[in-house]
């Protein structure tokens, strides 16, 4: 995908596998999946993709999310499973090598999108700087109750670290526009040349169902009202502008359109 002479190539780490069920529902809605089997596999498990974004822009090198790691495990609790493993494989087949990363842009802090961050306590990108929004690092790395396994895998990064706290330029054509409610930090980035823009959501929103009913509940968020408010902000804004999307769990990382059918939003992919 191109935005004047930026490019956005989708780089894969791995797959999810959820009780759709248990992760997303409509509060007063009995069987709201009922109309959504092409989300859904055979079996009717939501499958997502695990990764990240590869942007180049000028003689920036810039990765949005770093997956899931090398993680191949049942986790949470909730019988979810989550295997990566394939980043690093992935950003080689499109040129890159780590060392030649600039920019790691974190649109926040949970598991699966800073895999790659560290690997057993080292930096992965070593000439790269880091990036996340200030209120995502106080709440998962800073706070009195921080996370261990947060405070494990991103504390080797703080060296490399610039933390952000308002909207801003990042690199060329790359703007940072913060959408919390899924994480106190949560951030959308928005690519933009030549007139087209498109919005990496990060999991503002985690499966594009809920880009189309106003209702939807992610089990993952943690403030869901808020959540549900910036997610339905954004979705009417995407519908009227026709401006391209990407979800960090979308089928293949791919982007897509808001459009309205009868007053009712769908996800077109492209």
């Amino acid at each position: 995908m191109h935005f004047g002479d930026i490019q956005v190539l989708p780089v894969l780490d791995g797959i999810g596998r959820e009780d759709p069920n248990h992760i997303l529902t409509r509060p007063g809605v009995d069987d709201p999946w009922s109309s959504k089997a092409e989300a859904l596999d055979e079996q009717g498990v939501l499958d997502f993709d695990i990764g990240g974004f590869l942007i180049r822009t000028g003689e920036r090198v810039v990765v949005v999310d770093t997956g899931v790691g090398t993680i191949d495990d049942k986790l949470l609790g909730h019988g979810g499973r989550y295997t990566g493993g394939k980043f690093l494989d992935s950003l080689r087949a499109h040129g890159v090598a780590p060392e030649e990363v600039t920019d790691v842009l974190l649109t926040h802090l949970h598991f699966d999108h800073v895999g790659w961050t560290t690997q057993k306590g080292q930096v992965v990108f070593p000439g790269a700087t880091y990036r996340a929004h200030r209120l995502d690092w106080e709440h998962f790395v800073d706070a009195p109750d921080a996370s261990p396994g947060a405070v494990r895998k991103l504390s080797p990064i703080a060296d490399q670290l610039e933390l952000f706290d308002q909207d801003i330029t990042l690199a060329p054509g790359v703007d940072a526009l913060h959408s919390p409610g899924h994480t106190p930090g949560s951030t959308v980035f928005v690519v933009s040349g030549e007139s087209r823009r498109g919005y990496l959501l990060g999991d503002v929103v985690h499966s594009t169902v809920e880009l189309e009913e106003p209702d939807w509940r992610a089990i993952f968020d943690e403030d869901p009202e808020l959540a549900s408010q910036t997610r339905n902000r954004l979705a009417d804004e995407l519908a009227a502008s026709g401006d391209l999307v990407a979800g960090a769990h979308f089928p293949g990382l791919n982007f897509g359109r808001m459009v309205l059918t009868d007053g009712q939003r769908r996800f077109s992919a492209l």
